[in-house]
């Protein structure tokens, strides 16, 4: 399978990317910076500079040709403005799922935050993050795509342990950022997913055996 990643120079999606090309698929890595394309650059990867803040979506489906499947694992990212989470986390994932669309990408995955099914309406970054993450997963669920909508917990550079906990109701934790791309690495490839908004936390559970009692 190819599957196009946003946000391609982002923690996570360098653990994804990783594991994908591992498996034997192939990875085109969208990023913002053409500085990044080098050392994304290797057997399996092709680094496709596409700013989803500026870039048309014609431009962005230009950039999916050939993806069977989309992952959207950007974002403003941490000290960024509230003005950055609505542009970025808001609008360029939404820019993402219209290029998914028109291109006929079916697999849709975006990662998103626990909070953002119950944002707070204040005028704090965060909580301008999490409704630029609710807004997002709205137009997601309501697509047509094979869509899938995950929400870590607080994110650690921990190494992985392949033990999570999975649910479709909210709960807090946190979780290693290498699970997150195991999870993510598992769920692209599995239908049972498709229509789930999954938690993620570190858990005791295999990632196999905690997707499939989520699924």
């Amino acid at each position: 399978m190819q599957i196009a990643i946003a946000g391609a120079n982002g923690k996570v999606a360098r653990r994804l990317t990783a594991r994908l090309v591992a498996g034997g698929d192939t990875v085109i890595a969208l990023i913002r910076n053409p500085d990044h394309a080098d050392e994304l650059r290797a057997p399996g990867v092709e680094p496709v500079v596409c700013d989803l803040e500026h870039a048309t979506v014609d431009q962005v489906i230009a950039a999916l040709r050939g993806a069977d499947a989309a992952v959207f694992a950007a974002g403003a990212g941490p000290g960024s403005s509230a003005e950055r989470k609505l542009t970025m986390d808001r609008d360029g994932a939404i820019k993402l799922l219209a290029a998914s669309t028109a291109a006929g990408v079916a697999r849709h995955v975006i990662v998103s935050s626990v909070g953002a099914e119950a944002p707070p309406d204040d005028d704090a970054v965060f909580s301008v993050y999490l409704r630029a993450k609710a807004a997002a997963d709205a137009a997601v669920a309501s697509s047509d795509r094979d869509w899938t909508i995950v929400r870590p917990g607080a994110l650690t550079d921990d190494p992985g342990t392949g033990r999570v906990r999975i649910d479709t109701t909210p709960f807090r934790g946190r979780v290693t950022r290498d699970d997150v791309a195991a999870v993510l690495a598992a769920l692209l490839f599995d239908p049972r997913a498709t229509g789930a908004t999954l938690y993620v936390n570190g858990g005791d559970k295999p990632i196999a055996e905690a997707l499939s009692e989520a699924l």
